[in-house]
């Protein structure tokens, strides 16, 4: 049946389909919805659409097709080794290693030709260094992916299938790609008959990726294969002997990978294949320029196999060499044979060829001035190619130069031997071998200064090439997106690239890489400044646009960090950038950065390290929404920024003109440098969070069975554990932070933090709760299993010992620091056991459950902690106690093991001397219980944790209170020092995680209007004033809301908390009701005049509200609402209401005044003022807190809804309506105006209460803080 004949809407019950069919079985009543399946063209066009994948990375992609396969008759022994290991060898990965110029590349295309014509070539990747998206391994995945959905039948639909189900996969970690995307899918896919037992895999020069570890991951990954039982994958990895490949292929099993050394191959059997492939091309050369049919003689030939020292690189430079220019083959093979035909080491060779080439580019006769001007223009045109980290087109070399092609042609015209130089100005020029760089680079290897390259002068030429470009390009909106809060995937790619030129584009992405390879002066200094200046906040906005935006920080950093020479600290973030940065940004042999004090650029004027110091912290703050949004870099970025803010008063002409009047910010940076969001998938779930000890990574309970592993730095998931127990309840690290081992109810699963990969699944007897550690070295893991310990060797997952001997659970545990002891407690013991033989050697009596044990630094001392708040600190060697100490319940040695800091229920934490037990300080200031303590690393310092939701940093010699941290809004759970003890991190039951400068010293002025959190609000009719009241400090502000937005009044005289505020209808009033049994009338005029107080025989009064002509107030307390008569003022009377204490509760007149809705709770009545009496009463779904009249009367209007109310008094149905849009409104992270995003809320200015009238929008925070913003469109 064709689909036209369908009828338009058919619904079938108990329905089945065939796939891609319209065959339909069922019960059929009336309507259907009819989807027909994708087709395999859809799914390809889905998968293209959501998969990123790197054009260039196939054997067969366009920038490849000239790459050479092996010709007939050469490398026939090691391809029919790769082909007998395919069909029938027992290994997954077969290793090819060679030298550089051996041959790697060319029998790679060759294996991938050769199975791609039997349609078994599953996918292929050829790295390339300076590559773009064949440079790095971030589309690798996504890649291999897409190629094996295009071959392997069946396969597409479980790939889209994964996408589908997880769509952000493309962002996370190589191992969550790799599982969703290359091994569930081949895991599950259905055998048919089109579909092969075997596919090849073919990774080509894996040594030029650019990030090691991620090398490694690779790796691990493509052991895995081994796995796969229906389709089964052989890998063939090509790349040079380096480390970064060798050392992680020996950690896998030598069983599951084959190796070969081109290198190692006989040389007799080289030179016949170079002699081979030079006939072919020589051969070729003839033909085409119809050379002589005995030219070149063999002995040539042979001369040229002796030249090329085993080498093909050399041999393929020598043809193109030749065939350049096929007029002058015959004397450009003469100069070749013209060479020392002597056997030097290949690289020495390599250089003789290169020399060669470049010499016969400037034969002729040139004055000193026209030699150097060639010299210059050589530089000027092959340097970039040769130091960028990506390639380049001539169109963008132009673009970056502000050269004129037609003066680039010649000199590249000329290098054919040793790039590919194509036709089109918008393709990349591209090194034919990688050898060619390390050559000109090099004054040692390429002798001739003429040609030598000063890679300094270079990058330093790009970096000034690169902010002209910038400077020239860039400007606000530059890709016309209009609306302050538009999504950046609103646009594509091709729009972004038609409005950001692709040398703008490498200008954006590239000039802090060139910056920091370079040689500065101040003139420099002075032109960063001005870019800064001018055009900061555009680059972040363009970074943002290409995707980038969480490149911004480590740029900055690395740029700060060229200025490192003073050790000035003004800079201090997360450890986790630092370490990301080279391979975030450079090549693995990225160079160190010189920090020479009498290197200029280390002497930055402090002008622009105060800039960058305060760029850093701009980007940290509002790179989450740079990602989605980049026009709110000029938005939230300038509203949110503090008012001393470097970037917010040079963009001061930037600010939003629908914001004429910021709100009242602080004055400065807080020391919050991130908070961590979002770290477990439920709200209401238990928070486990672990900090690996180098600072650089966290892990988090996800859900129940499931850990995340994020970058600290950024916030950026990395990894997602998969535990195989019904919960896990904890999680560790080791002390190398290598491995995370989590702890669910029957198992403990060892992770490498770096891949992801499980390394080891420990089974368990008892699901009781579990205690884990490691050992000092990190290759041992200590695990209790119900009453006992056993030691685990995390290489081999073998069993080393089991200590025995306890009666009941095993509640602590922990090795000594140099790992030859291990303690563990239990209900009144703590044993010490030798961790070789098992043996007990010190057994520690308590009196009641030990639920914390610690050895000091230096392992000569034990301190142990017992529920009933005694510890007990112990003499290892002795097995003696040093003494018991009473009230305290938690405890942290320094890092000299002289001083031990004690958690007491008080809410203090006393340090003592270890060896004398005599108190140095108490350290007071918390308001409730301390959870946790930490020394700082130099043991100058000390970080408590608290139930009041604050941290403080203490001088741990004074006892001084140095900083108090505040901005979680639950109890803190954990704090932490960073290795180099620069940074802070803290947990809270808040779910996040913030980390913190742990050196800021400064004062911090924060604004705030109540000590306390805003309960109340009321804006006058007229708009101009809005007044709000906090239930903590008594008092009410009144605030201008259309000039200044400063406090006009506080109003003071309540001795109770402040409940509820409305102005009157005349603005020149305002009531307010207090929990002291008063309702206060004040003067808002700001005239000063006592307030009146209203008293009567109520209670605490909640709510008070004016009617329309403000002859009547009405207030609301527990059991009563009274009315009152305002000219003159006095009762008028009372209504009973129900005594019960409610936090909601909610007045409103009706327009004409006669009908007063109440709202407690749930609960609403509507009363006739006149009789007295209740005229009807329904329940809200929910409590209300705030209730109104609209214009009719039989409609009220709530904080969520409109309650449509009968015009029959005896009638008390409501009809519930969503309530009319406003103009503003504000939900989670994001202001919007008319339903559309405008305005987005950092961490710290996400409000605890909002506001809202007409376009003015008041912010209150639980700090006291409050905000009014004035929109105007």
């Amino acid at each position: 049946m064709a689909s036209s004949s369908l009828p338009d809407h058919l619904a079938i019950h108990n329905t089945s389909a065939t796939e891609g069919s319209q065959t339909f079985a069922g019960i059929n009543l009336g309507t259907i919805a009819y989807a027909p399946s994708e087709t395999p063209l859809q799914l390809n066009d889905l998968l293209q659409k959501t998969l990123p994948v790197s054009v260039d990375a196939s054997f067969s992609a366009r920038k490849r097709e000239r790459e050479p396969k092996c010709l007939a008759g050469t490398r026939t022994d090691l391809l029919n080794d790769i082909y007998n290991w395919v069909d029938g060898g027992s290994q997954s990965i077969f290793w090819l290693c060679g030298l550089a110029g051996t041959g790697k590349s060319t029998i790679a295309q060759t294996v991938a030709a050769t199975y791609s014509t039997q349609n078994t070539l599953g996918a292929s990747f050829f790295f390339s260094r300076g590559g773009g998206d064949v440079g790095h391994a971030e589309r690798f995945v996504t890649t291999v992916a897409f190629q094996l959905a295009n071959i392997i039948p069946g396969l597409k639909r479980q790939v889209w299938d994964a996408v589908s189900e997880r769509s952000d996969i493309a962002t996370q970690s190589l191992r969550d790609q790799w599982q969703d995307l290359v091994l569930g899918p081949l895991s599950n896919i259905p055998i048919g008959k089109d579909c092969k037992s075997r596919y090849v895999l073919v990774i080509d020069a894996l040594d030029e990726c650019e990030d090691q570890s991620d090398i490694q991951i690779i790796l691990q990954l493509l052991a895995e294969v081994r796995s796969l039982k229906v389709v089964r994958l052989r890998v063939l990895v090509t790349s040079r002997p380096d480390i970064s490949v060798r050392y992680p292929l020996n950690q896998i099993n030598r069983d599951e990978h084959q190796d070969f050394a081109l290198h190692d191959i006989e040389r007799s059997i080289v030179d016949h294949d170079i002699t081979i492939f030079l006939r072919v091309n020589l051969g070729r050369i003839r033909q085409n320029n119809e050379l002589q049919a005995d030219w070149p003689e063999e002995s040539a030939i042979s001369a040229l196999v002796r030249s090329s020292n085993g080498l093909f690189i050399w041999a393929a430079t020598a043809c193109r060499f030749i065939e350049q220019d096929g007029r002058l083959a015959r004397d450009r093979l003469s100069l070749l044979l013209q060479e020392p035909n002597n056997t030097t080491e290949p690289a020495r060779k390599l250089d003789e060829i290169y020399t060669t080439v470049l010499t016969n580019t400037v034969r002729g006769e040139y004055d000193e001035e026209e030699t150097l001007r060639l010299r210059d223009l050589f530089r000027q045109v092959v340097g970039p190619i040769i130091v960028s980290p990506e390639p380049l087109s001539v169109s963008s070399l132009v673009g970056l130069l502000g050269k004129d092609a037609e003066g680039f042609r010649p000199t590249l015209s000329n290098l054919h031997s040793v790039l590919h130089v194509p036709e089109a100005e918008s393709t990349t020029v591209q090194l034919l071998h990688p050898s060619f760089r390390d050559f000109l680079l090099s004054r040692k290897r390429c002798s001739n200064p003429q040609f030598f390259i000063d890679e300094k002068l270079v990058h330093h030429d790009m970096y000034k090439n690169c902010l002209r470009v910038m400077s020239r390009h860039l400007r606000r909106d530059i890709c016309s997106l209009g609306r302050p809060g538009a999504d950046k995937t609103s646009l594509s790619r091709g729009e972004v690239d038609a409005h950001i030129q692709p040398h703008v584009q490498y200008a954006c992405r590239f000039w802090v890489h060139h910056y920091i390879r370079s040689d500065v002066d101040t003139e420099d200094h002075n032109k960063l400044e001005s870019f800064f200046r001018i055009h900061f906040l555009h680059w972040l906005e363009a970074l943002a646009l290409l995707g980038c935006a969480s490149d911004a920080v480590g740029m900055i950093h690395m740029l700060n960090s060229g200025f490192s020479g003073k050790r000035e600290k003004l800079l201090r973030i997360p450890t986790r950038i630092r370490g990301k940065l080279k391979s975030m940004f450079a090549f693995s042999d990225a160079p160190t950065i010189d920090t020479n004090p009498e290197d200029p650029k280390n002497v930055a004027q402090p002008k622009l390290q105060a800039l960058i110091h305060d760029a850093v912290r701009f980007i940290l703050t509002f790179r989450p929404v740079m990602d989605v949004a980049p026009l709110q870099v000029y938005c939230a970025g300038l509203v949110f920024s503090p008012t001393a803010s470097i970037i917010k008063k040079n963009f001061s002409n930037e600010f939003p003109a629908w914001l004429p009047r910021t709100p009242m910010v602080s004055e400065n940076w807080t020391p919050c440098l991130q908070t961590l969001r979002r770290l477990t998938r439920f709200n209401h779930m238990a928070f486990y969070v672990a900090c690996s000890p180098d600072g650089k990574t966290l892990a988090s309970a996800w859900d129940s069975k499931t850990f995340k592993l994020w970058d600290a730095g950024s916030g950026k998931a990395l990894l997602t554990l998969e535990h195989d127990s019904r919960y896990v309840h904890d999680a560790t690290f080791s002390p190398d932070s290598k491995t995370l081992a989590t702890i669910g109810d029957k198992t403990v699963r060892l992770w490498d933090t770096g891949s992801g990969k499980a390394l080891l699944t420990l089974e368990h007897d008892s699901d009781k709760s579990h205690v884990a550690t490691f050992s000092p070295d990190s290759k041992t893991l200590a695990l209790t299993d119900n009453k006992t310990v056993k030691l685990w060797d995390i290489s081999s997952g073998k069993a080393l010992l089991t200590l025995k001997g306890y009666l009941n659970l095993i509640s602590a545990l922990t090795f000594s620091p140099d790992g030859k002891t291990i303690a563990s407690a239990s209900k009144g013991t703590v044993t010490v056991w030798d961790t070789r033989s098992g043996k007990a050697l010190q057994t520690c009596n308590h009196a009641h459950w030990v639920r914390a044990i610690t050895f000091s630094p230096d392992g000569k001392t034990m301190a142990s902690a017992e529920d009933t708040e005694i510890v007990e600190l112990w003499d290892i060697s002795l097995g003696k106690t040093l003494r018991s100490l009473n009230g305290f319940y938690g405890v942290a040695f320094s890092p000299n093991s002289k001083t031990i800091a004690l958690r007491s229920m008080d809410e203090t934490i006393e340090l003592r001397d270890v060896g004398s037990g005599k108190t140095l300080s108490t350290l007071k200031g918390h308001s409730e219980v301390v959870c946790a303590v930490a020394f700082s690393p130099d043991g100058q310092t000390l970080a408590s944790a608290s139930d009041d939701k604050t941290v403080k940093l203490w001088e741990a010699g004074s006892g001084k209170v140095l900083q108090t941290f505040k901005g979680h809004l639950r109890a803190l759970k954990t704090v932490a020092f960073s290795p180099d003890g620069e940074t802070l991190v803290s947990a809270s039951n808040d779910n996040t995680v913030k980390v913190w400068d742990a050196g800021f010293r400064e004062g911090l002025r924060t604004i705030k209007a109540h000590s306390g959190p805003v309960r109340a609000v009321a804006f006058s009719l007229d708009n101009k004033m809005v007044a709000t009241a906090a239930s903590d400090d008594k008092t009410i502000k009144l605030w201008d809301t259309t000039g200044s937005g400063k406090a006009l009044q506080t109003l003071k005289g309540h001795s109770g908390l402040v409940r509820g505020v409305a102005f009157s209808p005349d603005n020149k009033m305002l009531a307010s009701a207090s929990d002291d049994k008063t309702v206060k009338l004040w003067d808002a005029t700001g005239s000063g005049q006592a307030p009146r107080t209203l008293k009567g025989d109520w209670g605490m009064v909640r709510a008070v509200a004016f009617s329309s002509d403000g002859k009547t107030l009405a207030s609301a307390s527990v059991g009563t609402v009274a009315l009152w008569g305002t000219g003159p003022w006095k009762a008028l009377q009372q209504l009973r209401t129900d005594e019960i204490l409610i936090e909601h509760v909610a007045l409103a007149f009706s327009p004409d005044g006669k009908t007063l809705a109440w709202a407690m709770g749930r609960t609403v009545r509507l009363w006739d003022i006149v009789s007295k009496t209740v005229l009807r009463e329904f329940e809200a779904s929910y409590d209300l807190q705030s209730l109104s009249f609209l214009d009719t009367g039989f409609s009220l209007l709530t904080d969520r809804e409109v309650l449509l109310l009968s015009d029959a008094p005896d009638e008390n149905e409501v009809i519930h309506q969503p309530a009319p849009p406003q103009s503003m409104s504000v939900h989670e992270d994001w202001t919007y105006s008319n339903g559309e995003r405008i305005l987005w809320l950092p961490s710290e200015y996400r409000p605890q209460f909002v506001a809202i009238h007409g376009s003015i929008v008041v912010f209150g925070y639980s700090s006291g803080q409050v905000l009014i913003a004035n929109f105007v469109f």
